[in-house]
């Protein structure tokens, strides 16, 4: 019923490790193994992505950071949220790095992150006497 323990570190998945920007604000995602390639997509409405959003990967972590500024030109009021906004994520041990790709629609970045065939990498140690 419940997922080993052990499994719950063995996951790619996102849904435990939220992360706030300076304002305290989440950036909400989603994620899953998605065939042969990774994929988070994340919230992010009402940005440039070509000046306001940055991606990174480094030693198996994706970063993903934004920034909206705020405008009151002609506003006396606004509930929008504005301000930094930074992710990061773990990456699975199996990626291929220089193949990873983003796009933006809609308010959405998607980031699909190819994935290696997984290679067994456990090997027995004989003990001698």
């Amino acid at each position: 019923m419940f997922p080993d323990l052990f499994d719950l570190f063995e996951m790619p998945l996102t849904a435990l490790r939220p992360f706030t920007g300076q304002t305290g604000q989440v950036i909400r995602v989603e994620d899953a193994v998605e065939d042969d390639r990774y994929v988070v997509r994340a919230e992010m409405p009402g940005i440039d992505p070509e000046k306001d959003l940055e991606i990174s990967v480094s030693r198996g972590v994706l970063t993903v950071r934004a920034e909206r500024q705020e405008s009151r030109e002609g506003r006396r009021h606004s509930e929008f949220r504005y301000g930094s906004y930074e992710r990061h994520i773990r990456l699975p041990e199996n990626i291929k790095e220089d193949e990873i790709k983003a796009t933006y629609d809609k308010g959405i970045v998607t980031i699909t992150v190819p994935l290696e065939e997984q290679k067994e990498t456990t090997r027995r140690v004989p003990v001698e006497r």
